[in-house]
């Protein structure tokens, strides 16, 4: 069960204070009775229609999103803007599976299930997560062979083994299965190298649909989910 204002907002018909006037106004029909008072409870198997469109409430959230250069993943930001922009709806209880820097591409899993977000972001789990990688210039066999073994960033702190899978002398595709700060950027910088455009490409065994264009999202599908949760 779940407050009537509460699934609405959630639902992407405004804030809870937007969604209360749209009740008081008698705009909410639940199982054919207009209701006037926001803090009723209502459940999934409700009938509810709002301003004559009935509305499909989804307890768990699954959202791939194609991320472009320019959002951070967060909910809100005082001076960016964030991944949550690009959705055609509001839910106060979505959050991103992973953050990716502010200029990196691709692969953001968006989703409310914080039992899936941690297992997929536990290091104990060592679920890999797929980049791919332009570099300012070719690796070299002891860089690979350093970027594979667990390359020390910055001096003191020790990165886990990593994959290195090589398509020209300046792009990679690169596996990692944690999620330190700037990472990525960190271990090329260790060898003397620069990330010039990064992309996560898969997470785990989702791997980033090709037809999203950036700035686009879907829903996963169940075969997805289960593949996920496995």
């Amino acid at each position: 069960m779940i407050r009537l204002d509460k699934l609405l907002a959630r639902s992407g018909f405004g804030t809870r204070k937007e969604v209360k006037k749209l009740i008081r106004r008698s705009e909410v029909l639940v199982n054919g009775q207009i209701v006037t008072k926001d803090d009723i409870k209502v459940s999934s198997d409700d009938k509810i229609i709002v301003q004559g469109i009935e509305i499909e409430y989804q307890d768990k959230i699954y959202l791939m999103l194609n991320k472009p250069d320019g959002y951070v993943c967060a909910n809100s930001d005082d001076v960016n803007a964030t991944v949550m922009d690009l959705l055609d709806f509001v839910r106060d209880d979505i959050f991103c599976v992973g953050r990716l820097d502010k200029d990196t591409h691709g692969l953001c899993l968006i989703s409310n299930d914080g039992a899936l977000s941690h297992q997929l972001l536990s290091n104990k789990k060592h679920v890999e997560k797929e980049y791919y990688v332009k570099i300012a210039h070719k690796l070299s066999d002891e860089d690979i062979i350093a970027l594979e073994g667990g390359i020390t960033i910055d001096n003191d702190e020790v990165c886990k083994e990593a994959k290195v899978k090589v398509i020209s002398d300046q792009e990679i595709y690169l596996i990692i299965t944690e999620g330190k700060y700037h990472q990525i950027k960190r271990m090329l910088k260790a060898v003397d190298n620069e990330v010039l455009y990064l992309k996560r490409i898969r997470m785990k065994n989702l791997i980033l649909d090709h037809d999203l264009k950036e700035g686009q999202y879907r829903y996963l599908t169940d075969e997805e989910i289960e593949d996920l949760k496995a």
